[in-house]
């Protein structure tokens, strides 16, 4: 909730400083350039653009924020997409207000396309890393089990050696969560600390509309995960059994 409304707050205070306070040096590449090539560019009406795009995703995150501290959860996916696309968007677009890659008829000037390559593609790029990312923190949690313990894979992960291991235990309902306090909540995929009112902070490997899961209580913290599906996580939990027995 906090982290969507410092982003919220942040966008919204850079898109005023542009729009209403004219600070055009916020604007990446317009202050590089030499001052004859400033001089073709619209920048009041690129600094408006900008405020735009800065004031709309500033509201959503701020609204994200309020939702979230209300017990709505699953905004990331949509805000990273209206982000995703609206900063191509912005990429593309401010182009336009500048005279130095466009004519007075709004025609690409010759060879400008060279300069929009790179800013495109960076973009593009960028895209395409932060949806890698979320397709490999919605993925369902990998479990392995040595001789000494066991290890759960990825993002937040930890080894557990069985001798730090209290109690295990097959659960058909997760703990009420409250809020998200340094973890990522993709959908139904929550990962990483939660507080929770029976157990304060826990730490969550789980997609929450696959139960059973497996509660697992160690020396310094209190666990829940399951696998794919609820055959692979009634097969972890029996063989965790077997080996914290041995």
């Amino acid at each position: 909730m906090l982290i969507f409304l410092i982003i919220g707050v942040s966008f919204i205070g850079i898109g005023l400083a542009v729009h209403k306070f004219k600070w055009y040096f916020l604007i990446a590449g317009y202050n590089t350039m030499p001052k004859e090539k400033q001089a073709n560019v619209d920048i009041d009406g690129l600094g408006r653009f900008f405020g735009t795009y800065a004031y709309a995703n500033g509201g959503l995150f701020i609204l994200a924020g309020i939702l979230a501290g209300s017990g709505i959860d699953g905004m990331a996916v949509p805000l990273i997409v209206f982000l995703g696309l609206s900063t191509v968007y912005l990429v593309v677009r401010a182009q336009k207000y500048d005279k130095n890659i466009y004519d007075d008829k709004g025609d690409l000037r010759k060879g400008s396309w060279k300069k929009l390559a790179l800013p495109i593609g960076t973009t593009v790029a960028l895209l395409l890393i932060a949806s890698a990312f979320m397709v490999y923190i919605s993925r369902p949690t990998d479990i392995t089990l040595y001789q000494e313990g066991l290890q759960i894979h990825g993002l937040y992960g930890s080894v557990y050696d069985w001798r730090e291991i209290n109690e295990v235990e097959l659960r058909n309902e997760l703990p009420v969560i409250n809020k998200r306090t340094n973890g990522s909540a993709i959908g139904s995929h929550l990962k990483g600390y939660f507080s929770t009112e029976e157990y304060g902070t826990v730490k969550l490997f789980v997609d929450t509309k696959n139960a059973p899961f497996i509660f697992m209580e160690t020396e310094d913290e209190i666990v829940f995960f399951n696998g794919k599906d609820s055959e692979e996580t009634e097969r972890i939990f029996l063989e965790i059994l077997n080996k914290s027995r041995d």
